[in-house]
């Protein structure tokens, strides 16, 4: 039996990988919504279509009152008013402290190849591209010393203060924390597989659709198209490209993504994709094998249990970690160029 609350077509699921039918399939319910600056969307199968309907609207509810705290794009969100505090200590909701310590912690964990500090260099730049002239190396090194957990502190009384200058921007996680928190009330509704998918950047693949392995997801191509297809089972996935939004500044193209340690944005047109335990691990480790590339970005991603990355770069080809191809079965698809040793 299938029900469509809300009918959307899941970008990228291209069918299943199959077993045996069950003799009666469970009820597939799907939904769309706009949040979070996209569109998420999600199908979930289980006995009741009404349970599910009901658990899925409390997850889109869930996810806007996350959104409504963690966004720096929203000036009564608790993010916006610790970036205008200027020094002053703010009292942050549980959902923000965490999600703020979580990208604290990795981003050290990656060497400074993620960075929610980056506030200040994502403001040169956008200055930079309205003006269309670069930045100058002194206005670059002013924004550098404002980046670093170090301008972060954390009182005893549980509240937090930030350096005058320095700002927070959590959109690298928010979309894979905020699929992280409403997954244990999926299951507790009675959910037994599900894909929610944030478009191309976060997506959970819980249990499998009824008479298959897996969820069979479409992997883009840096330099257009698709390169492959990767069968997920509770894992979450998440990709990052150099590309996908751009700056053109003094004839030059700019990518969104940039490096922290330098200050300057990804140039070389690649993508990175990054399977974990978790989305919001996930979505760390996609923009640090970005911004790290095939040698420290690889080894980087290999080093954390249960954790599996690919490297795609138009130019130059493709690097994966070693136990890639057998945690998502990866099949290229007619044109991709192979896979690289790193040097």
């Amino acid at each position: 039996m299938r029900v469509y609350v809300y009918a959307m077509t899941l970008f990228c699921v291209i069918g299943c990988a199959t077993n045996s039918a069950p003799e009666e399939a469970p009820v597939e319910v799907s939904m769309g919504r706009f949040v979070m600056g996209t569109v998420l969307e999600m199908t979930a199968y289980a006995g009741n279509p009404e349970v599910i309907g009901a658990s899925l609207r409390r997850a889109y509810s869930e996810i806007a009152q996350l959104d409504a705290q963690l966004s720096r794009y929203r000036e009564e969100s608790d993010i916006s008013r610790l970036n205008h505090s200027q020094g002053s200590p703010v009292a942050l909701a549980p959902s923000v402290r965490e999600a703020l310590a979580i990208a604290l912690r990795e981003g050290k964990r990656s060497g400074g190849a993620f960075d929610v500090t980056v506030g200040p260099l994502v403001a040169v730049w956008s200055r930079a591209a309205a003006q269309n002239e670069l930045p100058a190396d002194a206005t670059l090194a002013a924004a550098r010393e404002q980046v670093g957990a170090e301008h972060v502190y954390w009182l005893p009384d549980g509240r937090v203060s930030l350096d005058a200058g320095s700002s927070i921007d959590l959109g690298g996680i928010a979309k894979g924390y905020a699929l992280d928190r409403v997954l244990p009330g999926l299951r507790a509704s009675g959910v037994s597989a599900a894909l929610l998918s944030f478009g191309q950047s976060s997506t959970w693949a819980l249990g499998s659709p009824p008479g298959a392995v897996g969820w069979r997801l479409l992997v883009r191509s840096p330099s257009g198209g698709f390169a492959g297809v990767v069968t997920l089972r509770d894992r979450a996935l998440s990709t990052s490209g150099t590309l996908g939004q751009w700056s053109e500044i003094a004839g030059q193209r700019f990518g969104h993504v940039l490096d922290p340690r330098s200050g300057w944005p990804l140039t070389r047109r690649r993508q990175a994709l990054v399977v974990a335990p978790d989305a919001t691990l996930a979505e760390v480790l996609s923009t640090s094998l970005l911004v790290l590339g095939e040698r420290e970005g690889i080894a980087l991603v290999e080093e954390r249990e249960g954790c599996e990355g690919l490297l795609l770069d138009a130019e130059a080809g493709a690097w994966q970690t070693s136990g890639f191809g057998q945690a998502t079965a990866f099949e290229p698809l007619p044109g991709f160029d192979g896979l690289t040793e790193p040097p």
